[in-house]
C-alpha cells in the first residue's frame, strides 16, 4: 500500500496514547479536565449497590439454610450443581463488583481536553481510546448533578452531537464549564453561518437587540 507522506506518517508500533499525539500542527489545548476521583469511584460504588446487596443477601440466606439443614451433605456430588447455580444467580453482585474494579482501573486513563476545534475524550481500561466531538457538530449540552455529585461539588455534562453522544463525568466547576462550552459552540456556529467578511458591523437580528461582542453601539 502506498501512502502520501504529506498526510500519512504512520509508525509501525501502536505507541500513541497521549492527547498530544493526535493533535494537528496548529491545534492548541485550551483546557484539560479529569473526573473528580472521589466522586467517580463513589458513583461506581453506589450504582447498583442496593440491588446487588439485596440479591446477595437473598442468595446467602438460602445457602446458609441449605447448609444448616444438611442438604449439601445429603445430595453429594449433585451439590456442585447447586453451587454452580448460585454462582450464576449472583450475577448482579459480580456485575456490581466488576463495575467498581473497572472504575478504579480506568480512572487514570480518563481525560477531557478542550481545543479551539473540538473536545477530545481519552479513556480506556487496557487500550487507550479517543473520541472527538467537534464544536460545530454539537446539538445540545446538558448538566446533571446527582446526590454524590452535589456533595463532591461536581457534575456530569451530557453532550449531544451529530450521530453521537458523550458524557463528561464528575467534572469540577460544572456550571462554568457548561456555560463555556455553550459559548464556544454558539460562536463557532455563528462564524460558520455568518463569516466575518459577510457580517455587518451591526447585527440587528430578527426583532432582537443582539449585537456581536466588541461591536456595541
Amino acid at each position: 500500500m502506498r501512502k502520501d507522506e504529506r498526510y500519512f506518517r504512520m509508525p509501525n508500533e501502536m505507541q500513541y496514547n497521549k492527547v498530544e499525539d493526535i493533535l494537528d500542527g496548529e491545534e492548541t489545548v485550551l483546557l484539560r479536565a479529569v473526573p473528580n476521583r472521589r466522586a467517580y469511584i463513589l458513583n461506581a460504588v453506589f450504582k447498583m449497590m442496593p440491588v446487588a446487596l439485596l440479591w446477595a443477601a437473598f442468595d446467602v440466606f438460602f445457602i446458609v439454610m441449605l447448609f444448616a439443614n444438611g442438604v449439601f451433605a445429603a445430595l453429594g456430588w449433585f451439590s456442585l450443581f447447586i453451587v454452580a447455580f448460585f454462582a450464576l444467580h449472583l450475577a448482579p453482585l459480580w456485575m456490581w463488583v466488576s463495575g467498581i474494579v473497572r472504575a478504579v482501573g480506568e480512572y487514570k486513563n480518563i481525560e477531557y481536553v478542550f481545543t479551539e476545534k473540538r473536545i477530545i475524550l481519552r479513556s480506556g481500561l487496557i487500550g487507550i481510546d479517543f473520541k472527538n466531538i467537534y464544536y460545530s457538530d454539537i446539538e445540545g449540552v446538558n448538566l446533571k448533578v446527582g446526590i454524590i455529585d452535589r456533595i463532591c461539588r461536581v457534575g456530569d455534562i451530557y453532550i449531544q452531537a451529530v450521530s453521537q453522544s458523550s458524557v463528561l463525568f464528575d467534572v469540577e466547576n460544572p456550571y462554568a464549564l457548561l456555560s463555556e462550552i455553550q459559548r464556544i459552540v454558539h460562536d463557532i456556529k455563528t462564524d460558520i453561518a455568518f463569516p466575518n467578511d459577510l457580517r455587518p458591523e451591526i447585527n440587528r437580528g430578527f426583532r432582537t437587540k443582539y449585537t456581536p461582542p466588541g461591536r456595541e453601539e
